[in-house]
Parts: structure tokens; sequence; C-alpha cells
């Protein structure tokens, strides 16, 4: 298998809008390079977008304890948490991807939305 092709199609079937495919692409793909941290990101990404969220949960976990300082693993994992409905788990990540990257409207509009809803967590 060629894992780059195979890559680059997943990119462009979750580009297309098709997180499904890209998905079925991309699982054989990380269990191959389960380092491949980019692989893993987009794997995450068409997760969230198909509504697997314990999987996309389990994949960004797997990035923010390889990299700490991945504000966007931070970002997304606090969006899922968030779409779970764990608002205090969320807000953990989207306070670190907003503290790393407070230039992000995204980050920032996660944060106080889930702040909102949550009562600012306290």
């Amino acid at each position: 298998m060629d894992l780059l092709a195979e890559y680059r199609r997943a990119t462009m079937y979750f580009e297309m809008g098709d997180p499904s495919g890209a998905v079925r692409l991309l699982e054989p793909i990380v269990a191959a390079e389960p380092a491949n941290s980019s692989v893993r990101q987009l794997l995450a990404r068409a997760y969230f977008q198909t509504a697997q969220l314990g999987r996309a949960e389990e994949q960004l976990r797997e990035l923010v304890d390889r990299d700490p300082s991945d504000h966007y693993a931070h970002h997304v994992l606090g969006r899922t948490l968030e779409r779970l409905n764990r608002y205090p788990d969320a807000l953990r990540h989207l306070r670190i991807a907003a503290a790393m990257h407070s230039t992000n409207d995204d980050y920032v509009t996660a944060l106080r939305r889930v702040e909102s809803r949550f009562g600012n967590g306290r």
C-alpha cells in the first residue's frame, strides 16, 4: 500500500465533504504508522465530522499526550468533549488552546460558548 497516495486520497475525500470515505482510508494508515501525527489528526477530524466522537476523543487524546503544546489538538478535543456535553473537560482543553493561541477567533468563541453553558466552570 502506498501510504502517501492513500493519505492524499483521504485528504481529498475529507476536503470534498466525504469524511466517512476519509475514515476508511485513514484507519489502516494510522494502524501502519501510529506515530504519524498528521494522519492521526485528519482521522480525528473525520471522526468528529461523522459524529464518531468517542473515536475522535481517543485520537485527540493521543495527540495531546504526545505533544501537549499542540493547540489545535486541544481545541478539537475541547470541541469534541463539548459535543459530548462534558463541559468541565471541554473547558480545560479549550482554555489551553485559547491561552496558547489567543488571536484565534474560533478558539476564543468556542471557549466563551462553553463558559456560558457551564458557568465559567466554577
